[in-house]
């Protein structure tokens, strides 16, 4: 069967987004507070009352596990969930009282995260290799 050009299109659509949003949040995000653990654990922000240590690493499944399974294109749909809930949390509680520029990265990954839930991860992913 041949691809059309769209399809091609909308699959390297998804390709790119999967690369980008889970990708950064990956490489700048988790691996920056994974590496920092021990001095961000009993500081880090709990806008929702579980405690500093948890929070964290909830945020840390998110950032790396999950945004590592994104870019991979490894259960993408239902390891979009957590970021998405951690960048929400992060964009209106940790950061819902400051002006909307403090809201703004953490808006706009939950909304590429919610983009990639919808849409799904196209064909360009390790599912397909490893579930044939």
């Amino acid at each position: 069967m041949l691809l059309n050009s769209e399809e091609v299109s909308i699959d390297l659509g998804a390709l790119i987004l999967r690369l980008t949003a889970g990708g950064t949040i990956f490489w700048h995000h988790g691996l920056v507070k994974l590496m920092k653990f021990g001095e961000l654990s009993g500081s880090f922000s709990d806008p929702v009352g579980m405690g500093s240590a948890l929070s964290l690493s909830l945020i840390l499944f998110a950032e790396v596990f999950c945004a590592l399974c994104v870019v991979l294109g490894l259960w993408s749909r239902i390891t979009t969930i957590p970021p998405i809930i951690g960048m929400a949390v992060a964009a209106f509680m940790a950061n819902g009282d400051g002006p909307f520029a403090k809201q703004e990265l953490s808006f706009l990954y939950m909304m590429m995260f919610i983009v990639i839930f919808f849409i799904g991860s196209g064909k360009y992913i390790l599912d397909r290799l490893s579930f044939r």
